[in-house]
């Protein structure tokens, strides 16, 4: 291991995929406004990432009112914005190097719930730093959001980010626990504060519209070697069922998650059907303390 914690070309890359997600971010949240479709903002998003020679780390998130994490649309699907909370989530890599981060829309007059979260999130970035427990950083993300009157998604945590690779470790909890890991020199961290004025659990709904290669083993159905190699091409980062424009499709998914060969990521939504807002930043952990590369996208940024 070399004496710094990322090489050059690591935090250009980094730095690079985070300016580009801030940018298409602050696009899309202008077009989260009643009437406009999900589909729409997801495409616009999706289309401009890869416009600046960047690629998705996963499919754009659009999460309404009691929707935490995992909702995106569908190929057809018309569903508008409307008087509801919106959650935008957002995943860019360049080279394989990975930027996360996520806003809150509200068109239902809760300001205070997404003042909860991005305050949050300003407060667990100013904790953050290396050999600082991740427990310290949920401890600062709970106090601030039942500081506000509300509950932290407890069952949600931000998570580490490495090459190709969306979802690692460190789990960063949005509760005081787990005080035996720590933020180390070298780690990309996306904190995700979720903030509830439910009881702070979510499950699982019916809904499932991205996944991710888990297992690549040959198939015997036509149709499903076929879509496995253009999953392949998604270099094991999570994608859209819509993203794959071949016939049967649908059938062939069904098929490959049968075999083990991908997993899929159903919608998750809060146990009690309350309102969810989310605030996320992704940082990079040097030797003297964090990087935002995301910076641009909150009010406190």
């Amino acid at each position: 291991m070399s004496d710094e914690p990322f090489d050059p070309d690591e935090i250009e890359s980094y730095r690079e995929a985070g300016a580009i997600l801030a940018d298409a971010m602050n696009e899309a949240r202008e077009m989260v406004e009643p009437g406009t479709t999900h589909l729409e903002i997801a495409e616009w998003t999706e289309d401009y990432v890869r416009e600046q020679g960047a690629g998705l780390a996963f499919p754009v998130n659009i999460s309404v009112d009691e929707e935490a994490s995992h909702a995106t649309p569908g190929v057809d699907d018309d569903a508008a914005i409307g008087e509801e909370m919106v959650c935008l989530d957002v995943g860019v890599h360049v080279d394989g190097y990975i930027a996360d981060a996520a806003v809150t829309v509200d068109h239902t007059g809760s300001t205070e719930l997404v003042e909860a979260s991005e305050m949050a999130l300003e407060a667990a970035v100013d904790e953050a730093g290396p050999g600082v427990p991740v427990g310290e950083i949920g401890q600062a993300v709970e106090d601030v959001i039942r500081g506000y009157g509300y509950t932290p998604v407890l069952n949600l945590s931000g998570h580490g980010v490495e090459r190709y690779d969306a979802h690692t470790g460190p789990n960063v909890p949005n509760r005081g626990v787990d005080r035996s890991v720590t933020l180390e020199p070298g780690q990309a961290v996306a904190i995700e504060p979720f903030a509830t004025d439910g009881r702070g659990k979510v499950g699982e709904g019916p809904t499932e519209e991205i996944f991710e290669l888990k297992h690549d083993r040959s198939v015997r159905d036509r149709r499903a070697r076929q879509v496995l190699d253009a999953i392949r091409e998604f270099d094991g980062l999570p994608f859209a069922a819509r993203w794959l424009d071949i016939e049967g499709v649908e059938m062939a998914l069904r098929r490959l998650k049968q075999r083990d060969v991908i997993t899929g990521y159903p919608v998750l939504k809060e146990s009690d059907g309350q309102l969810v807002s989310q605030a996320e930043h992704t940082i990079l952990v040097t030797e003297d303390g964090v990087e935002v590369t995301t910076a641009g996208i909150h009010r406190f940024d």
